[in-house]
């Protein structure tokens, strides 16, 4: 596991790869994981100056740690970051889980083809994510600009810190409403806090938390 952005996020992660082994195996087992948790201040630096490089580069390095100490799959804990996913498979030879990939196929085996997104301003904004799943046959509805904004300074200022307000899910409810009136017949959470947050209860339509959807995936890829 690749993670660290956040770690509130990646504790997830770690969480449910455990949860999900031990209810397949019983008794005490857990799941075999190396992780490799980056300094997320310094990753945040670099996606705020654009230099998603560097970011790249970090990321691509830690990568690398984790192949030379044993690693055979390789799990982003991110969304955001997978905009620099192609720098990280070049430098490995690991099995790659694409966290855009798997949750396309969720969406796609529920019948539904016209998606919200709901992320940082980053992915949503960006098209590494968006034209990935529309590969996959969606369409991918974003909240307007100032829903936007207050989705991504909800993720930073609060999810990214383990503040979790009653304001916010309701603030939440609301742009999830208006994609639902814009066409969205499903809703990807597409930041991995949004999940700390929101779920299907919050949702008119069905919700796709793509945290538990990469972590099954790649659980089943690992076993």
């Amino acid at each position: 596991m690749l993670g660290g952005m956040s770690w509130e996020s990646t504790s997830q992660y770690y969480r449910l790869a455990n949860e999900i082994v031990r209810d397949r195996f019983g008794g005490l087992a857990s799941a075999r994981i190396l992780l490799h948790s980056v300094d997320f201040a310094e990753v945040e630096r670099l996606q705020a100056t654009g230099d998603w490089t560097a970011a790249g580069q970090l990321l691509a390095e830690a990568a690398r740690g984790l192949e030379r100490g044993g690693a055979e799959l390789l799990v982003l804990c991110t969304n955001t970051m997978h905009r620099v996913a192609d720098e990280i498979t070049a430098a490995t030879d690991l099995p790659f889980v694409h966290i855009a990939d798997v949750t396309a196929a969720a969406v796609r085996a529920a019948g539904l083809r016209h998606v919200g997104l709901l992320a940082t301003g980053y992915t949503m904004e960006q098209p590494f994510l968006r034209d990935r799943l529309e590969a996959h046959g969606l369409s991918v509805l974003v909240p307007g600009a100032g829903d936007r904004a207050e989705v991504h300074r909800i993720i930073y200022d609060e999810l990214c810190v383990g503040m979790v307000t009653e304001p916010s899910r309701e603030v939440f409810r609301g742009v999830i409403g208006r994609l639902v009136d814009a066409g969205a017949e499903g809703i990807i959470l597409g930041c991995t806090e949004i999940e700390l947050l929101v779920g299907q209860d919050d949702s008119p339509v069905p919700v796709f938390p793509t945290t538990r959807l990469h972590v099954e995936a790649a659980v089943a890829a690992a076993l």
